[in-house]
């Protein structure tokens, strides 16, 4: 076998195991499950998620999907929680910890710490018979098979285990808060995914320039207003209602049709009834509208009166396309 087929073959392996080992996951479901994303969502206090090792990275990554999705959460090291960092943990807060064995040492000191504290502590690890599992409130069992390692020691299988069952604890607790697209967007204002959920037409369209005529203009000012407002288009307005659009294209067109154009005036050369866009519509939705029907430019309506105009470059710019 070369090289490459070795390579597929172990990667194909991985996969096949950590697949079925997730798919098992729902067959180890209980009402500890349930009853831990109940005493999450009624509670006062934050989630607190610990663990050590690689768990502790599956944590943290937790810790950050329960933020983005409503349920406030901090990250503890289950080492540094024993010499100073248990001082994290307030009264209301409930304790996840995270653990394939259970036994670990640095658990076992901390444990006891968080009963005497009075804090409610979900586990999740994959021993049910492990000194955490017999000391938590509520177990979520992350059981695996075997780790995908040949050697069956590093946590391979075991962290995607822990991961999707944190998935499922902030996707459970994100239908019960009736968390929406707008809740996600103000917990998300940077990047393209937050733009696409908050970014409107008038925030793009509003710094743009305004090019626009009245269908009597000469086509020569026509091709002077969109040199100048550098969009490639110009509105064609009657009484700053939209009329028609000429654009670069529409220009284009006109030279090839007459070498004599002075005599025309933007009603001649306007493509009637163009694309247009509210300016309180959703910046995504101007990008969907482009794309479908292939152009680069729509004009933009306020109360049904020409507003401006959003190009498909100011899209680009925000990291929507």
């Amino acid at each position: 076998m070369n090289t490459i087929q070795s390579i597929l073959k172990t990667a194909r392996k991985t996969i096949d195991l950590e697949r079925d080992a997730i798919a098992n996951l729902s067959h180890l479901l209980t009402n500890d499950f349930a009853n831990a994303v109940s005493l999450i969502y009624n509670s006062k206090g934050r989630v607190i998620i610990t663990g050590i090792g690689k768990s502790a990275i599956i944590a943290n990554k937790i810790v950050a999907t329960l933020n983005s999705t409503g349920t406030p959460s901090v990250f503890m090291h289950a080492a540094d929680a024993i010499h100073g960092d248990l001082g994290l943990i307030l009264d209301d807060d409930v304790v996840i910890c995270i653990s394939k064995s259970g036994n670990t040492p640095e658990i076992k000191v901390l444990v006891p710490f968080i009963k005497n504290a009075k804090n409610k502590l979900i586990a999740i690890t994959g021993n049910e018979k492990s000194f955490l599992a017999q000391q938590a409130d509520f177990i979520l069992n992350a059981y695996v098979e075997q780790e995908a390692c040949p050697n069956n020691l590093a946590p391979t299988t075991s962290t995607t285990a822990q991961l999707v069952l944190g998935d499922a604890l902030a996707v459970c607790l994100l239908e019960l808060r009736g968390f929406s697209s707008k809740d996600f967007a103000k917990y998300h204002p940077g990047g393209a995914l937050g733009k696409r959920l908050y970014l409107r037409v008038s925030d793009l369209s509003s710094v743009n320039e305004k090019p626009r005529v009245e269908l009597n203009t000469s086509a020569k000012n026509v091709i002077i207003e969109i040199s100048e407002k550098m969009l490639g288009v110009t509105a064609v307005v009657d009484n700053n209602k939209i009329a028609g659009i000429v654009t670069d294209g529409d220009l284009r067109r006109m030279l090839t049709k007459s070498d004599a154009f002075i005599h025309l005036t933007a009603k001649d050369i306007m493509s009637s009834n163009p694309k247009r866009i509210d300016e309180n519509a959703m910046a995504v939705d101007a990008k969907e509208l482009m794309e479908k029907y292939g152009i680069s430019q729509l004009l933009v309506e306020k109360d049904g009166e020409y507003a401006g105009v959003i190009h498909i470059h100011d899209l680009i710019k925000e990291g929507l396309i």
